[in-house]
């Protein structure tokens, strides 16, 4: 009797132990084994936006003789513009990214000042791709703060004039970019954006004078934009 209740309290023993490893094996409620904890951050991120580019008081410029003297009291101005604009981030760790961003915005020229009633001194088309570094901050749950700093090729083309001008030549130009924004998630993958950037932009631009001419024509234009967006955020 006293055999057989000692193989009795070994067997129990055993069964006990051996319960975490059968339970471990035993499927799930669905008949599947639990899925393991994935952490779903991915480093590319992709936005739509709608954008504003408006030059600095309008833009602004000098216009010059041949020989280089003045027109006195002659400026140049630089028509606003709303495009569509897309970037695609790319983020090295959950707090540094790189940022390019694309678009193509149409803008008149316009003469100011002293030679207004020139009217129109042409249209461009303007092809500004520019490479932001930013740095993201976190821990503020679905709102993700960011500011950057970046470069700015621009490209004009499509370079038509008004009837007084012709000849229009824009240079291509080089310059530095700022940008503060936020994105605010509204879940795992869908958010809105806003974001300001600040792009210096002073080309350099020669025309054709018709009238009593030709006169050959030289301008530095400050544009120097201010790029306001809103749109729609997608995280992969």
């Amino acid at each position: 009797m006293t055999g057989f209740v000692r193989l009795a309290l070994g067997a129990a023993f055993l069964g006990l132990a051996a319960l975490p490893a059968a339970a471990a094996d035993l499927p799930t409620a669905k008949g599947v084994a639990p899925a393991p904890v994935v952490d779903m951050w991915s480093p590319w991120m992709v936005r739509v936006r709608a954008i504003g580019v408006l030059p600095q008081d309008g833009g602004s410029g000098r216009v010059y003789l041949p020989g280089g003297a003045l027109i006195a009291g002659s400026n140049v101005g630089v028509s606003n513009s709303v495009v569509p604009e897309i970037d695609i981030s790319y983020f090295f760790t959950r707090n540094i990214a790189v940022e390019a961003i694309c678009c193509l915005t149409p803008h008149t020229i316009k003469a100011k000042g002293s030679i207004a009633a020139l009217g129109t001194i042409g249209k461009a088309v303007v092809f500004p791709p520019t490479v932001m570094l930013q740095y993201h901050f976190t821990g503020l749950g679905a709102f993700k703060p960011y500011v950057g700093v970046g470069v700015n090729y621009t490209h004009y083309f499509r370079n038509g004039t008004g009837p007084n001008f012709t000849g229009l030549k824009i240079n291509d130009s080089w310059g530095v970019a700022g940008q503060i924004g936020f994105d605010y998630m509204l879940d795992q993958h869908w958010g809105i954006n806003f974001d300001v950037k600040k792009v210096m932009m002073q080309p350099k631009a020669k025309v054709t004078l018709l009238p009593g001419g030709p006169v050959p024509l030289s301008a530095k234009v400050k544009i120097d934009p201010w790029i306001v967006g809103m749109g729609v955020t997608y995280r992969f």
